[in-house]
């Protein structure tokens, strides 16, 4: 048998991780479907001896299969023997774990990604708004837990102010995800610190959900104007605003001495026909690359291995140590 998982090796499970003979009929694994994490359900288990495997070492871990079993790369299904020098598709084996999340589009998600643009923070594993604004930060709360389904809820915080030299009241809005914190990451071009955020082009989806993110953004960084039917937003992050103004139609001129730009969205802007809609996902891309390093074949001689394969359904794969393998049936 060619194919296979040694009975020590731990594989991904819903839940947790196991040992590969601890897998049995009917256990549901966690495997990738194109980008996205999905579930497969163990549907028959099998058990065969094999006197060699390899040891694969990637970026992140060394894991064992049969040299056989099959490896995904970018250029498609590779035997893990013949591995040495490709990249494999990769999730870190403790993200399976997290709790996933369903995003509800419309206009509060996109009021949601407006605010977090504008006055959010994403820590690591965490999203948050401090305001001193009370109707700000409930209006955050309930859009949140509209997009995301995550309870939200306002905390009564105090804030430094240099201005003053004093404390002054605040409310904070947190909830801990991982997983939005990755999505909100994921939606900015990787980076959500609101100087090098990029503008979310996934707020394009609909009309309806970029003016929420409109409505969002003005609370957290601008505010209407008086003497017109207008709105103006602020921010010292030019092409942020650069990539809002086209979207708008809007004339931009970004300072050029250092402080914050000013962009002025008049109430008028949908008239211009500029907005155009773009397909972006909402899901999590939660597949990277791990590159191989070595594959060493480990044979021995007198207690052969055991290698366990599974049939799986309705996907043929699953991940060993966060790395995605194919089995054979």
């Amino acid at each position: 048998m060619g194919y296979g998982v040694p009975s020590r090796q731990t594989v991904n499970v819903v839940g947790g991780r196991a040992r590969a003979r601890d897998v049995t009929l009917g256990a549901r694994l966690w495997t990738l479907d194109g980008k996205c994490s999905v579930q497969t359900s163990v549907m028959e288990v099998s058990a065969a001896k094999a006197r060699e495997v390899v040891d694969v070492v990637t970026d992140h871990t060394t894991f064992s299969v049969a040299p056989d079993a099959l490896l995904g790369t970018p250029d498609g299904w590779v035997h893990a023997r013949d591995a040495a020098g490709t990249v494999l598709a990769w999730t870190p084996a403790r993200k399976w774990r997290r709790e996933r999340l369903t995003i509800r589009p419309g206009r509060q998600f996109g009021y949601f990604l407006g605010a977090t643009c504008a006055d959010g923070t994403v820590g690591k594993n965490y999203v948050s708004l401090v305001v001193n604004d009370e109707e700000f930060a409930a209006r955050y709360a309930a859009a949140l837990t509209a997009a995301t389904g995550l309870a939200a809820r306002l905390e009564p915080v105090t804030r430094p102010s240099g201005y003053l030299g004093r404390d002054l009241p605040g409310f904070r809005v947190r909830v801990v995800s991982s997983y939005l914190a990755d999505l909100l990451r994921q939606y900015v071009g990787g980076d959500a610190h609101h100087l090098r955020q990029s503008f979310p082009r996934v707020v394009l989806r609909e009309r309806e959900v970029f003016e929420g993110f409109l409505d969002g953004y003005v609370d957290g960084d601008g505010c209407r104007v008086r003497r017109w039917p207008a709105r103006v937003v602020v921010s010292a992050n030019v092409p942020f605003l650069a990539e809002i103004a086209k979207v708008v139609g809007a004339r931009f001129t970004p300072r050029t001495d250092g402080k914050v730009s000013r962009l002025v969205l008049a109430d008028s802007w949908p008239a211009r026909g500029t907005f155009r809609t773009e397909r972006h996902p909402l899901e999590l891309t939660e597949s990277a690359w791990a590159e191989v390093h070595e594959v060493r074949f480990r044979a021995v001689p007198d207690k052969p291995f055991t290698l366990y394969d599974f049939r799986l359904e309705p996907h043929p794969t699953f991940p060993v140590n966060g790395h995605l393998v194919r089995q054979e049936w």
